[in-house]
């Protein structure tokens, strides 16, 4: 189970049983394996990719990344990896699917924490991904978003 005792005692005073519980930590396993998918599949498309990055030897607010990769793993509810760039790279500690080609009704960018907004984007990730946002380790540490678009970010 992914949940933490706090979070199960919680779930638990909530009314679920032991076995809710353990179904609910499932989903939310391949809720971050859909995820994954989705940002892995974002990266996997040729031509540049634009960012949000504040980057030291840049003052554009939108960052042009001519090569862009990435390697993810998920563990429960953890997403983890590593964003290569342009010959650089960084650990990713978290990325989320803002919006796809065809819902365009991705979370709200301005949420806080990496789950935050889930409810309103598309679950299934049917949709190409067209705006993402990944957590970034060390040299970033922050939250950054990309699109294969200029204007979407």
């Amino acid at each position: 189970m992914h949940f933490d005792g706090r979070t199960q005692r919680a779930l638990r005073e909530a009314g679920l049983e032991t076995d809710e519980i353990a179904a609910v930590s499932d989903r939310v396993a391949d809720l971050v394996a859909a995820d994954a998918a989705a940002l892995r599949t974002f990266f996997a498309g040729d031509g540049p990719v634009y960012s949000d990055m504040e980057l030291a030897h840049s003052t554009a607010e939108t960052q042009e990344h001519p090569t862009a990769d990435v390697d993810l793993f998920t563990h429960g509810s953890d997403l983890r990896g590593y964003l290569s760039l342009d010959g650089w790279g960084v650990p990713v500690e978290g990325g989320r699917v803002l919006t796809t080609a065809d819902a365009g009704n991705g979370a709200d960018p301005d949420a806080v924490g990496d789950d935050a907004g889930d409810e309103d984007r598309t679950a299934d990730h049917g949709d190409v991904p067209t705006l993402v946002e990944l957590t970034l380790g060390d040299t970033i540490n922050g939250r950054v978003r990309f699109s294969r678009d200029r204007e979407a970010v």
